[in-house]
């Protein structure tokens, strides 16, 4: 089977630093794949290659097709999806407004259908995705209005407007009461497996509850890749964490 993703070789220099060196990653269809390390792993670094935000050494395959030279846009438009750790929401839009913007580019083929047919398929998906996160009852609120947890359940539905068949999730946990983590690994569990997910989280607990497969860098280098069972019983990933975990 084709992966959705893979990644072969992926390096970042700053001067003579390297934040990613030679890094291979393998997702497969509907796979949830947990990515994890101590501060200054990389881990970040590689989300910021892999949506095409940094420039990189090695090539990108995203369901066998090399997007390894295309930008942000280009590889949103393939299928790519992102997820940052500070929630990138546009203040003064409303929440609904702010999930029609990311729903529109994905509504319907270019020039296929007329805008107001475009613009009505765009809202008929912002509204259903607004209901799914339960912030249906203050759609018309300026996001710059809301609560941390509300704004990030508004960018996980703008991330799911745009239609991904990669969802890559940086720290959704961050900054996030116990209930809204909670609710947070349960609506993650009920996305279709059509979307794959790549998690960097701090939060142990959640990876090893949500994901199917969990790698670890380490210094800008694969450390481990296995199931989550795997991982937590290695001796080399716990002295890693000894260090400090992002």
């Amino acid at each position: 089977m084709t992966p959705l993703l893979s990644a072969h070789g992926i390096t970042v220099r700053y001067g003579s630093l390297a934040a990613l060196d030679g890094v291979d990653l393998r997702i497969e269809p509907g796979q949830r794949h947990g990515l994890i390390g101590p501060n200054g792993a990389g881990k970040t670094t590689l989300l910021d290659v892999l949506a095409g935000s940094t420039r990189a050494g090695g090539r990108v395959l995203l369901a066998g097709r090399d997007v390894t030279r295309l930008g942000p846009a280009a590889r949103s438009r393939r299928g790519i999806g992102r997820i940052h750790q500070r929630p990138a929401v546009w203040s003064t839009l409303t929440v609904r407004e702010n999930v029609l913007v990311a729903a529109l580019p994905r509504a319907v083929r270019p020039g296929r259908w007329h805008p107001s047919a475009r613009r009505r398929a765009a809202e008929r998906t912002a509204d259903a995705l607004l209901t799914r996160v339960g912030l249906e009852e203050i759609a018309a609120l300026p996001a710059g209005q809301l609560a941390h947890g509300q704004r990030r359940q508004v960018e996980i539905a703008m991330g799911l407007a745009g239609r991904p068949r990669l969802l890559l999730l940086d720290e959704p946990a961050a900054g996030l009461s116990a209930v809204e983590v909670a609710w947070l690994g349960e609506f993650l569990r009920t996305l279709p497996r059509a979307v794959g997910v790549l998690l960097v989280e701090h939060r142990l607990d959640l990876v090893y509850a949500l994901c199917d497969t969990v790698t670890v860098l380490r210094d800008g280098r694969t450390l481990a890749t296995g199931s989550p069972a795997r991982i937590r019983a290695s001796g080399p990933v716990r002295e890693a964490y000894a260090e400090g975990v992002a």
